[in-house]
């Protein structure tokens, strides 16, 4: 069987993992520190804070913002849960927004005309790893008629006086847009590196500070270090310091820092990550668009246009003129020539939580069809040109078999 995306674990991996574990520091500390800092220097933004894992630094985000009851945050319908259940924990609202038929992520258009007074937060999602159109939106935030509906309640929502752009870059380290890393193209980002990531540290996430003044992006790093410590103003690396044991509790803060294990892979993706990783991908993608771009059922994915280049995270395929039963049905018979594939992803208004909670699908059409034609195909740093050729091979026996 080809797995879809195991994760990638070698020797130096391995090696750098038993350098942390003999070291005796394996919690928050110096190699969480030096991720930080590679990933400031990748990505251009300003400030970076690591945390145990992508939702987390959604929530802190949104927390810090000051998001509660009573707010609206807009998300794409078309999403994994996390991006919507992150605003459900605030108390707040989340307003789904339809997709792109084309790349899968929000549209302008489809933000604008949900714009309410009670927004305070647009997340966008770069679906698969392709980039949304962050200058638009930005723009659109910045526009005098919405910035005039934007209703402040707290310092920060005062400061910033409109709409706060959280960009949901689960999958989009390393992509681009207008020459520009993801991580600093709006006001701040959060990447995800979860096993099936890109860039793994197992679990884990990080967030990227592109704050405009009069923020201060190191003093928002502070708050964050310590609403993800407990509220705890010193961490277990200072409290070392002879004489400085004391501590204080400032908030009732959470729990979700990354650890130095973690950090510990993250420096060794990061440090190869576009000569190697990223490479590997785009090779793959190129090959799976060779092999199967000809066949007339087949949409291919965009991931590469005259401003935005992906990730090269999720090769999202799409199967012309097929029912969602008669894509289940090809999934089935993919699996059963030895091949994994999946689904990104089913649409949160098809959730039972969310449909209980009053949304419905058929006022997301575009959403539906994109994830009802959608089928996901292996891609990850070991999967030869001999078994991208089967996958390939084995998805056009299919569409052949259950729909000629």
């Amino acid at each position: 069987m080809i797995p879809f995306s195991p994760p990638r674990i070698d020797q130096q991996i391995i090696d750098a993992v038993n350098d942390v574990l003999r070291s005796g520091w394996i919690t928050t500390g110096p190699r969480t520190r030096e991720f930080e800092s590679l990933l400031k220097e990748y990505t251009q933004c300003s400030e970076v804070v690591c945390v145990n894992s992508a939702s987390a630094g959604l929530e802190l985000i949104l927390r810090w913002f000051g998001v509660g009851p009573g707010d609206e945050v807009i998300v794409p319908a078309y999403t994994y849960a996390a991006t919507a259940n992150v605003v459900i924990h605030c108390g707040a609202t989340p307003v789904f927004a339809d997709s792109d038929p084309d790349d899968f992520n929000i549209t302008v258009e489809e933000i604008r005309k949900n714009i309410t007074p009670a927004t305070k937060v647009i997340i966008p999602v770069d679906l698969g790893g392709f980039p949304c159109d962050y200058d638009a939106i930005n723009e659109l935030v910045a526009d005098p008629d919405i910035r005039a509906m934007f209703s402040a309640e707290n310092e920060n929502q005062k400061q910033l006086g409109r709409i706060l752009v959280l960009s949901d870059a689960a999958h989009s380290i390393g992509a681009t847009y207008k020459s520009k890393k993801t991580g600093g193209l709006t006001d701040i980002t959060v990447f995800s590196f979860h096993a099936v990531k890109n860039l793994t540290t197992a679990e884990g996430g990080a967030i990227c500070l592109n704050m405009k003044a009069p923020f201060e992006n190191n003093l928002i790093k502070a708050d964050l270090m310590l609403k993800s410590l407990h509220g705890q103003n010193k961490d277990a690396q200072t409290k070392l310091i002879p004489g400085n044991w004391k501590y204080d509790i400032i908030e009732p803060g959470f729990k979700c820092n990354m650890t130095d294990m973690q950090a510990a892979i993250g420096i060794v993706e990061l440090k190869r990550y576009d000569e190697d990783m990223l490479a590997r991908r785009k090779m793959i993608f190129a090959l799976y668009t060779q092999l199967l771009g000809r066949h007339p059922r087949i949409q291919l994915p965009v991931y590469k246009t005259s401003i935005a280049e992906t990730s090269y995270h999720v090769f999202l395929l799409r199967i012309v003129g097929v029912t969602e039963q008669q894509r289940d049905d090809l999934i089935q018979e993919i699996f059963r020539g030895e091949v994994a594939v999946n689904v990104h992803f089913k649409p949160l208004p098809l959730m039972t939580y969310y449909k209980n909670a009053g949304y419905e699908m058929k006022d997301y059409p575009v959403a539906y069809d994109n994830f009802s034609r959608e089928i996901s195909l292996p891609v990850y740093y070991d999967l030869s040109n001999e078994d991208v050729t089967k996958v390939a091979q084995t998805v056009l026996d299919a569409i052949n078999k259950i729909c000629p």
